[in-house]
């Protein structure tokens, strides 16, 4: 009993001894640089030898194929279907809006070549005499290159509506970049689709609004406000953008995701007609809508602490890991055999179970390991746990620990997912409404967002100058016009003007 005892303090003095050597800067220290430490440390990426681009790694790359195939199942449902579009664009395409241009004119990486050669020195040069006639532009969006094909797709009112999304890349050229958050190529989708009339597009629009904010909250965890842009903060090219908006951890909001009503701009733009029922020539309705790997940053700020990731069960790559403790081969060979039905159980009822029996590293350092990577629920089990029938099950939410009868496993690793699972949302949704703060003056406005920090509901006299200049006085922009807003009379908070809502003021990612 006293070696086995000394055993498991032996592997506790490993973990800590690990975890000193990786310790992460807290988020109190610095939240910036706890979150890009975070994001290596954890292996979900790194940056490339690309400026401004990232290499997802593995685990993190697990984490977006989980949330990718959710969202694709939603789509389906909804009755979307995927296609695919190149990724390069025609820059003609580009002036034929003018609005979509202006909003992306300086994130556009142009393709003016299409040839290199070596020169007297041996060195590859661009061969000067292989320019292209028109330049192309890669991806930054796909509403005109889409558009242009949908010309040849719809000739009647028996085409519509189109429902397609495509997975795919884009690039936008940022100068300033942050693994997931911002940078210069980036994983999404983008539906887009196409309609006969103005109220079946908002339709689209307002229904692929619920289906994000239904995913970022029952798989994300993450609780959303959902409501509309401004004017100013508008998709380039839309007549209404809906949003759903998040707040991490450090007080700032995050757009999580975004879906447009593009009116008839780009059918007009594209000319892109239908035949109605009654034999008239009109243009169709347009909509698009997208999320992005952004999605893996909110997922990491929403939720986790100073020792890690902390994932919710519905997106970790690994819901439960297993570690044994054993001294000699013999021990670990009695463990797995016992293990081998259990293990076999939880796949049954559809848990992810990854089963450790690696000899090249300690217990300890497995207990940090996954402890960093944020696996919802870790067992350990040794040879007196198997004498007693019990084994050790560690929750990553809460950081606690019980023993746990080996007979009622299956059924406590099933409840307990889902227990993380809602306790995580409710965590994550108490700071949340914790933090909106209704304001009446400016004074009280600029106290919040300093101190407090957060979601500021303050009335707004509707115009473009009042809100840049909150903007540049506070850095705090408008997040959205809540869909559930109240009219109320009362005094815009900078300018005194007369004012008939409130709306949601943060600074923000």
């Amino acid at each position: 009993m006293s070696k086995l005892i000394f055993y498991y303090k032996r592997h506790n003095i490993c973990a800590k001894l690990l975890s000193m050597s990786k310790k992460l800067t807290t988020r109190a220290e610095d939240y910036s640089k706890w979150y890009n430490e975070l994001v290596v440390k954890a292996d979900l990426a790194e940056n490339s030898g690309v400026r401004g681009c990232m290499v997802i790694k593995p685990y993190g790359y697990a984490i977006w194929e989980k949330m990718q195939a959710e969202l694709d199942r939603m789509f389906k449902e909804t009755g979307h279907q995927n296609a695919y579009f190149p990724i390069f664009i025609p820059k003609s395409y580009f002036s034929k809006e003018a609005s979509h241009v202006d909003g992306f004119a300086k994130e556009c990486a142009v393709v003016t070549h299409y040839r290199l050669k070596n020169d007297e020195n041996g060195n590859v040069v661009v061969d000067e005499n292989a320019k292209l006639e028109e330049e192309l532009i890669v991806r930054p969006t796909s509403e005109t290159i889409i558009w242009d094909t949908y010309r040849k797709w719809i000739e009647s009112y028996r085409d519509l509506p189109i429902l397609v999304n495509q997975w795919a890349n884009v690039v936008r050229w940022e100068m300033r970049t942050r693994l997931f958050l911002r940078t210069a190529e980036f994983l999404w989708q983008e539906g887009h689709t196409a309609h006969a009339t103005k109220q079946e597009a908002i339709a689209e629009s307002k229904q692929m609004q619920e289906v994000y904010a239904s995913f970022a909250e029952n798989f994300m965890a993450m609780p959303v406000i959902k409501g509309a842009k401004s004017d100013s903060e508008r998709f380039a090219g839309a007549l209404e953008t809906y949003t759903i908006e998040a707040l991490m951890q450090d007080g700032k909001a995050l757009q999580a995701g975004t879906s447009h009503f593009l009116g008839q701009n780009f059918a007009k733009a594209f000319d892109v007609k239908f035949t109605t029922k009654e034999g008239k020539r009109e243009h169709v309705w347009a909509t698009s809508w997208g999320v992005s790997t952004r999605l893996m940053g909110a997922l990491v700020m929403t939720h986790s602490d100073d020792k890690g990731l902390v994932l919710p069960p519905k997106l970790a790559p690994i819901q439960v890991v297993i570690v044994p403790i054993h001294r000699n081969d013999e021990q670990l060979e009695t463990i797995t055999e016992k293990l081998k039905d259990l293990i076999a159980q939880l796949k049954s009822k559809g848990i992810s179970v990854k089963y450790d029996d690696r000899t090249t590293h300690k217990p300890g350092w497995k207990f940090a390991e996954y402890e960093l990577k944020g696996v919802p629920l870790r067992i350990a089990i040794g040879m007196r746990d198997l004498e007693n029938g019990t084994l050790e099950i560690a929750r990553r939410d809460l950081l606690e620990k019980n023993i746990i009868s080996f007979d009622d496993t299956v059924s406590y690793v099933g409840k307990t997912l889902v227990e993380i699972q809602d306790n995580l949302f409710k965590r994550a949704l108490d700071y949340r409404n914790s933090h909106i703060t209704e304001v009446n003056s400016f004074e009280e406005f600029k106290e919040v967002l300093e101190a407090k920090g957060g979601f500021i509901s303050a009335h707004w006299d509707g115009t473009e100058k009042t809100e840049e200049e909150i903007k540049k006085l506070t850095k705090a922009t408008i997040r959205c016009i809540p869909n559930d807003v109240k009219n109320e009379d009362g005094k815009c908070v900078l300018t005194g003007s007369k004012s008939s809502r409130r709306v949601l003021f943060a600074k923000a990612y």
